[in-house]
């Protein structure tokens, strides 16, 4: 998810009891909820570098064990020589208390992680095969909305905040409410909620003021969304059978991988691409429509074997790209010096990080 959702994540664990847990327990929790993002850094590597290792060593299953002894060292470290001594009649932080919550935050990050099409590496390093929840869009405006705003009722009580807070919801509205993957449905429910957000806030609600106000309603909407977040795994399961049954009645089998991958802001839609001996197929989903799979005229021919794909594989470049691919397909086109290789993954034709690497392969066409 975007670090947005992973933070308010993080805030809405705090404000649902665990800030009194130990001292520095919500400091515990939103770093915790971002830690695991620290690979962020290969964006800057370049040359695929950041798709060869996001989502990879630091958001595998050992990273989970050792993380949370990391920033509980941290805090305990700031604790001791900052907080402490700028305060000496502050309560000590407790060690178990910061290990705990910090184990809660560090480890929600690859489940949140895990439930959108982009992919989780749970056994890094010692297994490198991805894992798809294709449950929600990398951005979703339910966790913006639901657990947002528990942190916005929570920690809005001073004009820097507010001002902050403000900046937050009118960008995002911005957002949700001129862009072209946006429904006009989501469009009011988002405006509906935000509404509801500043009447609770500014019309008599004490949230801001008082931490012991907030714990049953975080505990809710943890709740809440965390049910929401699982009847969109679950449904993900009828939806790929329906695929299968579909495309092996038109003969396209036997069919393999299948992803029926949420879109923005519309739980009633997905997006389609399956594995088949013909290519990949791809299509739309609609849960409300007859009928529900409608896949798309054109097949996606992967062409990997290719002798000049086999060749541009090799490329430092493909390699990383195809190490993070789920549906990779290549475009092969001769020119006048051999062939242009162009890779790419079916889930993210020509855009955004599907749009993969060119390769030039001397040789006659």
């Amino acid at each position: 998810m975007d670090p947005f959702a992973h933070t308010f994540a993080g805030a809405a664990l705090a404000a649902s009891g665990l800030r009194r847990v130990t001292p520095l327990a919500t400091a515990a929790l939103l770093i915790g909820v971002n830690v695991p993002d620290v690979d962020v850094v290969m964006m800057f590597a370049g040359d695929y570098m950041d798709l060869a290792h996001r989502r990879g060593l630091t958001h595998g299953i050992p990273a989970l064990v050792v993380l949370p002894f990391l920033v509980t060292a941290l805090l305990l470290g700031w604790d001791r020589w900052v907080r402490r001594r700028l305060d000496p009649g502050a309560q000590a932080a407790s060690l178990r208390g910061l290990l705990l919550v910090s184990a809660i935050a560090v480890i929600s990050h690859p489940i949140l992680d895990w439930l959108n099409n982009y992919g989780m590496r749970w056994l890094m390093p010692f297994d490198g095969r991805w894992s798809y929840g294709d449950a929600l869009f990398i951005i979703d405006p339910v966790a913006w909305l639901g657990l947002g705003g528990v942190a916005f009722l929570t920690w809005s009580r001073q004009p820097a905040a507010i001002a902050a807070w403000a900046v937050f919801w009118a960008a995002t509205s911005w957002l949700v409410l001129t862009s072209d993957l946006v429904p006009d449905t989501a469009r009011w429910l988002w405006l509906a909620g935000l509404v509801l957000l500043l009447v609770l806030r500014f019309g008599g609600w004490r949230g801001a003021t008082g931490a012991s106000v907030m714990v049953r309603p975080a505990q809710l909407t943890l709740l809440v969304v965390g049910l929401y977040m699982l009847a969109n795994v679950v449904a993900n399961i009828p939806a790929r059978a329906e695929v299968r049954a579909v495309l092996a009645a038109q003969g396209l089998q036997p069919v393999g991988e299948v992803m029926v991958a949420p879109v923005a802001a519309n739980p009633f839609r997905g997006f389609v691409v399956a594995t088949t001996p013909q290519g990949y197929v791809s299509g739309s989903w609609y849960w409300l429509g007859s009928p529900r799979f409608v896949p798309d005229e054109r097949l996606i021919i992967p062409a990997l074997q290719h002798p000049a794909a086999v060749v541009a594989a090799e490329a430092a470049s493909a390699r990383r790209f195809l190490s993070w691919a789920r549906f990779p397909y290549a475009v092969v086109e001769p020119d006048s010096t051999g062939y242009q290789v162009r890779f790419g993954d079916a889930r993210y034709p020509d855009r955004g990080p599907g749009a993969g690497p060119t390769v030039q392969v001397p040789g006659a066409p």
